[in-house]
């Protein structure tokens, strides 16, 4: 390469293979593979200013091979990130440094999103191009005209989320999208051959996007590759032909320098290798210029944006939903929904309900964009006559995403962290296991994405047990950052939607029945009761001797226990369970005399046992699930499983005796 640029990219090689080796930890082999690539990329078609790394216009740079992580830490720093500091990189990957081992999303300026898990970073920038189509389409190009850029490695193109992101990407023609593949041939094992033979091109040509190969260490194949991309009308990916670890005259090429440091002896002789004089962390003053100056080169850009939003007539809506607010009218429909349930007390599945919400909600918050997962008519996630968003026009508001579930969880992290977009996606709660990975980090990052779950118990019917998610409720609500809603009737259906909505830095899973279920709610409130996560709906007529605790399909069931054993002279009271998350942000007071202190708990849910002993203690009684499901109808399934009120009064009587 040109001596200056190479001086630049050599810049990137010492910091990594620096701040691993003071570490002792970490990856020096992609960062000084892809050097070549990043600098070119940074200094002359990346649209950002280091001075404002959250400018609403910026390109986006996503590291989605996030062990690289050094690479990212290491540009953000030459480019001029104030944050990102030269005592940042000395303390990489230790205990509260804004350097840590993979990229963080809210934890360093100018990491878009955290990485690591291979291929969701890749899914993610996915969901983030997809955000800028729809939001050039509503506020048109002058306010919104950016590009995603995705620096991927051979195990996020191995990973299987990547053939769900690059199809979706490709059937949607996200021309704005470019992946930048570090082709190295290595990964931890050795040679990606002996575990691959993918042919990665054709792969991808044959999910409609353009691809081609070039020298990732020629620095004119680079930047003409990169013009072509930037011209072409479907997604891009170019593959970057690099040595892992280069520089390093004993390690370079191969997979010893993937994952740990290279030795002082040998960062010595790379040193000499690359012609590089200065100690450990010190970067010439001929090496920051070039590169603080590629850091201002948006500023320009920056400010004439600025200058189009200040006189935009959209400006405030424009504002408003990048900052994630939202309309002050947002829920002045649904309101009067929960009046009119209240007081007509429907009958219906709570994915019914969960439909009629968003039927109320939809046109109040033009930052809402839904899908599913293939399922939409199960999960009733389409509002009547909304456009469906798609190829050439971007301006509509629901993604067909196809049996993706984890590349649509993936995307709907990506759309949220772009900003401008409240996205919601629906399957059934039972693959919520395929789009765990991404909801987990969309719990780590605390982003709000809407995850509706229909189809949530046994209650499904005759699918069986593939489909039946006797576990999956217990599962997610032990991630941390998650709120979980099982919502009873439509009343609690529309609060839960709305504590969703409301949930900026917090991912939520709506749980949702198929089949019908009685209304439970029935006089007003004038208070979401569902935001304490859990209430007193019916108490005991005499002094509670039972108290019965449910969520979701189950509240009636319990209710109908109550009555039993109150028939019988047993004072029953029935606590209704909506969310365990939100109940443990109660004061203290509040959760001990809700609980209470009756000789008998019970906890009805059908699902298992697993998190229930919160409420009832370990010797309390627990009347769900101890194993799967079986095929047949929901009536039929419930008495099987003795999950009935006859069946919850029996077992408090024979605890009372």
């Amino acid at each position: 390469m040109p001596a200056p640029t190479k001086l630049m990219a050599d810049a990137i090689r010492v910091l990594s293979m620096d701040a691993v080796e003071q570490a002792n930890s970490g990856h020096p082999g992609m960062p000084m593979g892809m050097a070549d690539v990043a600098t070119v990329l940074w200094t002359k078609f990346l649209k950002y200013d280091a001075a404002r790394p959250d400018w609403a216009d910026r390109d986006r740079f996503v590291l989605s091979a996030g062990h690289g992580s050094m690479l990212l830490y290491s540009l953000l720093h030459l480019a001029g990130v104030k944050a990102v500091s030269l005592d940042s990189l000395k303390a990489f990957r230790q205990l509260g440094s804004n350097t840590p081992g993979h990229p963080e999303f809210g934890h360093t300026p100018g990491v878009e999103t955290t990485t690591g898990p291979l291929g969701q970073g890749l899914a993610t920038a996915v969901g983030m191009a997809i955000a800028e189509r729809h939001l050039a389409a509503r506020f048109g190009g002058d306010l919104v005209d950016h590009r995603t850029w995705v620096v991927a490695g051979d195990g996020c193109l191995m990973e299987g989320v990547s053939h769900e992101a690059i199809s979706l990407a490709g059937r949607l023609k996200l021309a704005k999208l470019t992946v930048l593949w570090d082709d190295n041939d290595i990964t931890i094992d050795g040679h990606v051959g002996i575990s691959d033979a993918t042919d990665q091109l054709a792969r991808f040509k044959a999910a409609g996007w353009a691809t081609k190969r070039i020298d990732g260490h020629d620095e004119g194949q680079i930047r003409r590759a990169l013009a072509w991309a930037v011209k072409q009308d479907r997604p891009t990916l170019i593959a970057c032909k690099t040595i892992i670890g280069k520089g390093s005259p004993t390690f370079q090429g191969t997979h010893d320098v993937h994952g740990k440091a290279l030795g002082k002896d040998e960062v010595a002789k790379t040193r000499e290798n690359l012609g590089w004089p200065h100690e450990a962390f010190v970067v010439p003053d001929e090496v920051y210029k070039p590169w603080r100056a590629a850091g201002r080169r948006g500023a320009k850009l920056r400010k004439a944006w600025e200058a189009k939003l200040a006189a935009s007539t959209v400006r405030g809506d424009f504002e408003r939903a990048m900052a994630g607010e939202l309309p002050k009218t947002a829920f002045a429909a649904l309101d009067q929904f929960i009046a009119d349930a209240e007081a007509s007390a429907p009958a219906a599945a709570t994915r019914q309900h969960s439909g009629a919400v968003l039927e109320k909600i939809f046109g109040e918050i033009p930052e809402l964009v839904g899908g599913s997962a293939d399922l939409t008519g199960s999960n009733n996630t389409y509002v009547k006559n909304t456009k469906i968003l798609d190829a050439p026009d971007y301006a509509g508001r629901y993604v067909n995403y196809g049996v993706r579930e984890f590349g649509m969880a993936a995307a709907m992290n990506g759309m949220a962290l772009h900003g401008g977009v409240i996205p919601y996606g629906g399957t059934f709660l039972v693959f919520s296991d395929y789009a765990r990975p991404a909801i987990r980090l969309a719990a780590l990052m605390g982003v709000r994405v809407i995850h509706v779950g229909t189809h949530d118990s046994i209650g499904l019917g005759e699918d069986g047990p593939t489909h039946q998610p006797v576990e999956h409720l217990a599962s997610l609500r032990a991630m941390p950052n998650l709120n979980v809603f099982r919502p009873a009737d439509a009343v609690e259906t529309a609060e839960c939607w709305k504590l969703a909505l409301d949930a900026k830095t917090k991912p939520s899973v709506l749980a949702l029945s198929r089949q019908k279920t009685a209304a439970v709610r029935t006089q007003p409130i004038g208070e979401n009761l569902s935001a304490r996560g859990a209430y007193q709906l019916a108490a005991a007529s005499l002094p509670a001797q039972v108290t019965i605790f449910a969520s979701g399909t189950e509240v009636p069931v319990a209710l109908g226990a109550k009555d039993l054993l109150e028939a019988e002279g047993i004072g029953a009271r029935v606590v209704s369970v909506p969310s365990f998350e939100l109940f443990e942000t109660q004061p203290t007071d509040y959760q001990e005399t809700l609980i209470g202190e009756s000789e008998v708990k019970v906890a009805v849910e059908a699902g298992v046992r697993m998190g229930w002993d919160r409420f009832i203690g370990a010797d309390g009684v627990f009347v769900g699930m101890t194993g799967f499901g079986a095929s047949g109808t929901d009536k039929a399934l419930y008495q099987h499983f003795g999950i009935t009120p006859e069946g919850v009064a029996a077992a408090a009587k024979a605890r009372l005796s």
